[in-house]
């Protein structure tokens, strides 16, 4: 059961419409089910032309907004229209009165016994729903409060759900996503776009949030993308960045104007800050718009460390104009870099190397030189560049990378999706709230092979994963292994770009790691007994399945990736009780028995 809470200026209008035929038609003998008084004395009569007579039920509702006076509420009617599930019984009459009285009572505005809460009516002319009018005014001059009043009936709706048997719905833990709205829907239709604009704009930004590490570069993926974007400044501290909107082109208002949309207008964890914490450190300190999240080198071969070192140098020299700029630039990418002096000329930068800064605990990281990642980004070739624009454009990202090593990123993406899968499970049974920063990265990681593969099931399945991805309440995960992999594994697919050749094989492993992630972590939703958003996880595996193609089952696997599954399984298999069952990998193909694996005890009952 659902309640949503609307506002209005006139409750004489609003009435006519709740006894009226409607747009469609679809209204059907429409009466009051419950009040502030005797249905039997609210009842609107009906004249001898057929008209009702509303009068005297407006007098009564109106009557205490005059004691107010012009402490009144710009929109003094409070209209709450609550709907069953299709799946529910019709329920009757006396049930309805009961449902409607439990909403007043939860949301303070009558509740049980207060002789002088406001005046209200629920009015009923379908079988699924019945519609909830009063005036936000007390007799005794007091003005009620209506703060919160949304989760308060959410509330209440799940409390009638238990008591009748109903459908049992999400609570209001702020997980789901901003809908469109009616206008925004109809509005679509009209122009012949596929989904509204709001919808629209939150995948965009929810890929480019995936496929970004940084402020700038979030910024930069938007504007490619044909986004239109606006930010917002400080008014206090010049040049603090605090905030953004997007528009889609084309989408304006009655003026002309585009229509935007702040970040937290399109999802909660879509705000600048909650961006930011997205790009922080490891140590999950948010540094303003200087956080920067480099790639994990812990889940990267060495063909795929070395091209993106190379996309990531080419990139900033592309962005320079000088040597120390250039060098800056790796720097804001999280790159460690080393200089090389000049042995005759103090002072003078003969040559550099960069490096992965997880490449190394308490070892030397693993340098390459500019020379050695490809001849033209040698310091030297570069400076001529610099000095030389007209020498041309230097190749693009996805003109630069070679079918291996496209290869080699779907390949890392699928391990780092493996790997998180592997940590998840071993919080399922003994601290399933372990979790939660995995769930939230993975979004990024559907996102972003939805984007690059352009597979519809891809898309489907990360917008309806997207409420699975949220923890309750707005908070925000600590950084973890689990999702740190996640991420890596979003930022190569948006490195890679659309799917040639050979890759497709790749991305047949990627999509099967998907699926496995997914129910993962709808067996952890369900041990977090957050049954909507283990249904979210559980619908967006079914649509992952769906894009994986008919031969799959077939496709030749890598020989590292085919043992790297076997010890995975290998290792669930032989995880110490008690433990969830183990889910399978595909539906068709269920993972092999290990009668062979090692067992380990028991921990005993405390």
């Amino acid at each position: 059961m659902i309640g949503k809470v609307l506002g209005g200026a006139r409750v004489q209008g609003l009435l006519r419409y709740l006894y009226g035929p409607s747009a469609n038609g679809e209204h059907h003998n429409p009466h009051i089910v419950a009040g502030f008084e005797d249905v039997a004395d609210l009842e609107p009569g009906v004249g001898p032309d057929g008209r009702r007579d509303f009068r005297h039920v407006e007098g009564l509702l109106t009557q205490p907004l005059a004691l107010l006076g012009e402490r009144n509420y710009r929109k003094p009617v409070w209209h709450c229209a609550v709907r069953a599930a299709p799946e529910d019984p019709v329920l009757t009459d006396g049930q309805w009165a009961q449902i409607a009285a439990e909403i007043m009572s939860r949301t303070g505005l009558a509740p049980t016994g207060d002789v002088d809460s406001v005046r209200w009516i629920a009015v009923r002319h379908a079988d699924d729903h019945v519609h909830i009018v009063a005036t936000l005014a007390r007799p005794d001059g007091v003005r009620p409060e209506v703060w919160n009043d949304g989760y308060r009936v959410r509330d209440a709706c799940r409390a009638v759900e238990e008591r009748f048997g109903l459908r049992s719905t999400a609570p209001a833990d702020r997980t789901a996503a901003r809908r469109p709205k009616r206008g925004e829907t109809e509005k679509a239709v009209r122009r012949g776009q596929a989904v509204p604009s709001r919808t629209l704009l939150r995948r965009k930004v929810q890929t480019a949030a995936a496929g970004a590490c940084s402020e700038s570069e979030f910024f930069e993926r938007l504007q490619a993308d044909g986004v239109l974007v606006r930010q917002r400044f400080s008014q206090r501290t010049a040049g603090e960045l605090t905030g953004y909107a997007v528009a889609a082109p084309g989408d304006v208002n009655a003026d002309g104007q585009p229509v935007w949309y702040g970040g937290g207008k399109l999802a909660s964890d879509l705000t600048l800050p909650k961006l930011r914490h997205r790009w922080a450190g490891a140590d999950g300190t948010v540094r303003g718009s200087s956080a920067v999240r480099p790639l994990d080198g812990r889940h990267l071969s060495e063909r795929t460390k070395r091209a993106v070192l190379r996309t990531t140098v080419r990139r900033a020299a592309d962005e320079a104009r000088t040597t120390n700029g250039f060098l800056g630039r790796l720097q804001d990418y999280g790159l460690l870099v080393k200089v090389r002096d000049s042995q005759h000329a103090p002072g003078q930068i003969t040559g550099y190397a960069v490096a992965f800064p997880t490449d190394h605990g308490e070892e030397e990281p693993t340098w390459h030189a500019g020379s050695r990642l490809a001849d033209d980004l040698s310091l030297t070739r570069l400076q001529q560049r610099w000095t030389s624009p007209a020498t041309g454009p230097a190749p693009t990202i996805d003109d630069d990378l070679t079918v291996e090593e496209r290869q080699a990123f779907y390949d890392d993406a699928a391990r780092a999706a493996a790997h998180a899968t592997a940590h998840l499970r071993r919080h399922l049974a003994t601290n399933p709230h372990a979790g939660q920063d995995a769930c939230w990265a993975a979004s990024d990681a559907l996102h972003a092979a939805a984007r690059v593969t352009g597979n519809h099931h891809l898309r489907s399945a990360a917008d309806t994963y997207d409420r699975a991805a949220r923890a309750p309440y707005g908070r925000l995960p600590r950084p973890s292994p689990a999702g740190n992999a996640l991420r890596t594994a979003a930022r190569l697919l948006a490195l890679t770009g659309a799917i040639k050749d050979r890759t497709t094989v790749s991305a047949v492993l990627l999509v099967s790691s998907l699926i496995t992630l997914l129910d993962t972590i709808a067996e952890l939703r369900r041990l977090q007994c957050r049954q909507a958003q283990a249904e979210a996880a559980r619908k967006a595996a079914a649509q992952v399945r769906a894009a994986r193609p008919a031969d799959a089952d077939n496709a030749p696997r890598p020989p590292a990736q085919e043992a790297m599954s076997s010890q995975a399984r290998l290792a669930m298999a032989a995880f110490p009780s008690p433990w969830a069952p183990l889910l399978p990998t595909t539906p068709s193909r269920p993972a092999p028995a290990n009668p062979t694996a090692p067992t380990r005890p028991s921990r005993p009952r405390r």
